[in-house]
């Protein structure tokens, strides 16, 4: 992959700060939202299954909560980091406003390596630390969910461990739970879900017809398979490049998603694949295609490769895929960027689904939920795009400028306390 050469962090302020000034935001205002508003950072032991003891470091950051309790998911990767989930915190507050969801932005993380511990292991360190930060969580106040490397089965022990120092059930705790602890139909696909709807409306706006692009997806995990199935079965794209962290593989006569995903389960990636050649992560975001889908980690379109990334069409599955200096490179070379912020909102809209059918104890139909989120994306996408052709400006800033004007609006109804 390429080398991450700004901080996640750096990037999501400078994102705001143009913003900010294109929205003529006053000083207080922007000191308000550039910060976040409460960081906890927890060390903790955890028993090894070899008896050993192993201290690890966790956070939970909630950006900003004006809109409604933080939102946001939990990642388990070596290289969490602060400035990592700080930034991933504040693209939630963003996020959530630009689709119109009643919740502020915050995100979690431990510094591990998942597929290194056993599934006792796992546990054990999921229920520590989701003991160390329930001072912040609760249906009200902070709802966490899933990310990179953490999945329904960790939920399901977040919302447990919860429970059980409440003494009663709380589903509304946490969302991408499994279905027969309170989870939602439609949850699982929901990220990707999004990510075809807003691929379909851009190439809608950009002329192009689906069954005639070639489409590579960066990243092979939940989001970037299902996105995959998605775009094969129901928009007939032809899928020529797909990679996971070992690699990628590349056909211009288009690959088998279903062979694929088969492959991978098989043989637990992606390499090898019949009638695909090898290439690396760095080479697949420089295939030839009309649309590329970085669904992996951030900072992966940088100034350093940019100029050789030459899609029509750019969306973004992951959170912060593109530095600022790539966003320049696409604007000037007129390729559109369909934004992190509005492109993987698809999870956090299904994941509010969620919320709303624990607290109300009454659940809803796989297809109620589907079109439901089809219409919520969709019309997020067009005020986008109208923001953007009415500004003159990229869809990126389009999103923000709905967005920081949202948080920004219930930031000064609410005043500053005391």
């Amino acid at each position: 992959m390429a080398i991450n050469l700004m901080n996640p962090y750096d990037v999501a302020v400078t994102q705001f700060d143009e913003a900010a000034e294109r929205l003529g935001l006053s000083q207080a205002m922007r000191a308000i939202l550039r910060k976040p508003k409460r960081e906890l950072i927890v060390h903790f032991p955890v028993r090894m299954d070899n008896g050993d003891v192993e201290m690890f470091t966790g956070y939970r950051v909630q950006h900003n909560i004006n809109r409604g309790p933080a939102k946001g998911g939990i990642r388990f990767s070596p290289e969490v980091s602060l400035d990592e989930v700080r930034a991933l915190a504040m693209w939630m507050t963003w996020k959530c406003a630009v689709v119109g969801i009643p919740f502020g932005g915050a995100k979690g993380g431990v510094i591990c390596d998942p597929h290194k511990m056993s599934s006792s292991e796992l546990e054990r360190l999921t229920r520590r630390y989701a003991t160390e930060i329930s001072i912040l969580m609760g249906p009200d106040s902070d709802i966490p969910a899933p990310d990179m490397n953490t999945n329904p089965q960790i939920m399901a022990w977040i919302m447990d461990t919860y429970s059980m120092h409440k003494g009663y059930s709380v589903p509304a705790v946490i969302t991408g739970k499994p279905i027969g602890i309170g989870g939602s139909e439609g949850r699982m696909e929901a990220t990707a879900r999004g990510v075809m709807v807003v691929t379909r409306e851009a190439m809608l706006d950009k002329n192009m017809r689906p069954e005639e692009c070639a489409v590579v997806i960066q990243g092979f995990g939940n989001v970037g398979s299902i996105t995959a199935r998605l775009l094969y079965d129901e928009l007939h794209c032809k899928v020529v490049g797909l990679s996971d962290i070992s690699g990628g593989v590349y056909n211009p006569r288009g690959i088998d998603v279903y062979r694929a995903l088969r492959h991978s389960k098989e043989h637990g990636s992606l390499q090898g694949l019949p009638e695909a050649e090898p290439v690396s992560n760095a080479e697949l975001l420089e295939l030839p295609c009309d649309v590329l889908i970085p669904a992996a980690l951030e900072n992966q379109l940088t100034g350093k490769n940019a100029a050789r990334v030459k899609p029509r069409l750019i969306v973004e599955a992951a959170n912060g895929p593109t530095d600022p200096e790539a966003d320049k490179v696409f604007n000037d070379a007129g390729i559109t960027v369909v934004p992190d912020i509005l492109a993987n909102a698809g999870g956090v809209t299904v994941s509010y689904f969620e919320w709303v059918q624990d607290l109300q104890r009454f659940f809803w139909a796989e297809n109620e939920i589907n079109d439901r989120l089809e219409t919520i994306m969709k019309r997020s996408y067009r005020a986008v795009a109208e923001k953007s052709s009415e500004q003159e400006c990229s869809l990126r800033m389009g999103a923000y400028l709905l967005a920081v004007a949202r948080v920004a609006e219930a930031t000064e109804l609410r005043g500053v306390y005391p």
